[in-house]
């Protein structure tokens, strides 16, 4: 029976989810040298978040995967099963030459479709992720709080983001004990949790104090990591180096994914979006500050809309970011 595991912009999609503003970029690659080029010189591959494709993969799962070795993207983090098996997701990198090496999974919630989820069994969880190789799992959207429901005439983004106001403290606090919970499950298995934020992680909550702080804080180290979306610090206003700098240790792994300077501070996933080096981010700081942070895989990520072809944005993406000297 193939398995499902919703992303989290299906849940967005559920809700109606607008487009994000439109884009207009013009990538410009950075010069470079075969010895300098950042990525050549760590012996990193640049990966590629497979949610960017939108319904590519569920259309032509190999085409889609050929298509992204033939780019050089040959690390891919999947974003749900894609209701396959997970022997003919695995079958299916094998034949391109790429392979999964991260998973997001989401909590249940009303408003996603059934599936293998984070609450599920942990052997369950195990079973699944092992056949397709993947000992690491994110968590990709906060829990929302108990009882939220859709307010009539209200974006959901704001809705959200309201609740999560009202929430308060706590619900961070209760997170936190969540994810440390089933890290504690999951690593008997050999299988490693993390967190994967967006921007209403950092709107400022009573107390001088945010919900990233309290994940942070009261998250247990030896259990969970993090996936920093760099694009989302930068739209809550974050310097990404800066944020990158204090989870040395813990952070595994990031979403490259630029923002155009139009993007405006917010905590209601709002942001401008645009393809790597076309947009605001500082890779030249960034880039060595995940290094040096740890970072282990760097998945390329975009938000739409897109002003071309999906597959055309991530080779722009890929191409900046081979070239890029940092």
């Amino acid at each position: 029976m193939a398995l499902t595991n919703p992303d989290r912009r299906t849940f967005m999609a559920a809700f109606g989810f607008a487009g994000l503003a439109a884009m207009n970029p013009v990538p410009t690659f950075a010069r470079s040298s075969a010895r300098g080029a950042f990525f050549k010189r760590i012996g990193k591959p640049i990966g590629l978040q497979l949610y960017t494709l939108g319904e590519m993969p569920t259309k032509d799962m190999d085409g889609t995967l050929a298509k992204l070795a033939a780019v050089g993207f040959t690390d891919i983090e999947l974003p749900h099963f894609y209701n396959r098996k997970p022997s003919d997701l695995r079958a299916a990198a094998d034949r391109a030459g790429v392979r999964f090496s991260a998973m997001h999974m989401n909590m249940p919630t009303p408003f996603l479709r059934e599936g293998l989820n984070l609450m599920s069994p942990a052997q369950q969880i195990a079973d699944g992720l092992n056949a397709l190789g993947i000992y690491q799992v994110y968590l990709p959207l906060c829990p929302l709080p108990e009882g939220f429901a859709l307010p009539a005439g209200k974006s959901p983004q704001v809705a959200i983001g309201e609740a999560l106001e009202a929430a308060g403290a706590d619900h961070w606090k209760r997170t936190a004990e969540l994810l440390n919970a089933r890290a504690a499950a999951l690593r008997p298995f050999g299988i490693k949790l993390g967190y994967h934020n967006h921007n209403m992680e950092y709107a400022p909550l009573a107390g001088n104090v945010t919900g990233w702080d309290i994940l942070v804080a009261q998250t247990d180290p030896a259990l969970v990591n993090f996936e920093l979306d760099l694009g989302w610090a930068a739209a809550a206003g974050r310097n990404p180096a800066t944020e990158l700098a204090k989870l040395k240790g813990r952070v595994n792994a990031v979403h490259v994914k630029d923002i155009k300077a139009t993007t405006k501070t917010n905590y209601v996933m709002a942001q401008d979006p645009t393809e790597v080096g076309a947009g605001k981010l500082d890779w030249a700081r960034i880039l060595p500050a995940a290094l040096a942070a740890g970072v282990q895989h760097f998945y390329v990520e975009q938000e739409p809309p897109f002003t071309m072809d999906r597959l055309e944005a991530v080779t722009h993406s890929y191409g900046f970011l081979s070239r890029f000297v940092a």
